[in-house]
């Protein structure tokens, strides 16, 4: 089994390439403003790791839309030319951290933060959408469990800066752990859009 990961849901992207559980591939890069060349040229030097793949895994936030939807088309691109099969993976499974358990928080904006609690590579609550007072009570009902996010968080003192890999959406994907879609991906929405009428004059 060969497997593809992209994960572009932060500012830290990467892309690895999987075969049976041994990663032949792997490389980091800044997910800025320069995301598509810098995703792309990083997708043809994993060609040449390795030609082909049997699956083709997604990280799909929550995090960076743009970021994620770059990721999605890269993967639809792929799944077209190779015949690999198109899989989705929170982001947030896939953290770089040796704990099991652990929580996980952002800033949603519009005053509200997202909040989730993985356990053993599986979402076992939310993500879920909080206002700041049910953010630090969702925390404080955890007490022992690390906190990780991508970014500060205003209020919140005990918080370690993580970010999801490539690699480890692979390593998920090839235990059947953490898949939420197939096929058909979206990035992870936390609230129905949000649309600004145009003022009647």
């Amino acid at each position: 089994m060969i497997t593809l990961a992209i994960e572009t849901s932060t500012e830290h992207g990467s892309v690895a390439v999987s075969e049976d559980g041994r990663t032949i591939f792997l490389e980091r890069f800044a997910a800025d403003r320069t995301l598509g060349s810098e995703l792309f040229t990083c997708l043809q030097r994993a060609g040449e790791a390795a030609p082909n793949y049997d699956q083709i895994i997604v990280g799909l936030g929550p995090g960076s839309y743009s970021g994620v939807r770059i990721a999605i088309a890269a993967a639809i691109g792929l799944e077209l030319a190779k015949g690999a099969k198109v899989l989705g993976i929170p982001s947030i499974l896939a953290f770089e951290t040796d704990a099991q358990k652990y929580l996980t928080i952002g800033d949603a904006r519009r005053a509200s933060f997202y909040f989730a609690m993985i356990d053993n590579g599986e979402c076992i609550t939310g993500p879920m959408l909080l206002d700041d007072a049910g953010l630090k009570a969702a925390i404080a009902s955890h007490p022992g469990l690390p906190v990780f996010a991508t970014a500060p968080v205003e209020g919140i003192a005990d918080l370690e800066i993580c970010f999801p890999s490539a690699e480890r959406l692979a390593r998920l994907a090839e235990q059947g752990r953490g898949i939420s879609a197939r096929g058909n991906l979206e990035p992870i929405y936390l609230r129905d859009p949000h649309i600004t009428q145009a003022r009647k004059i």
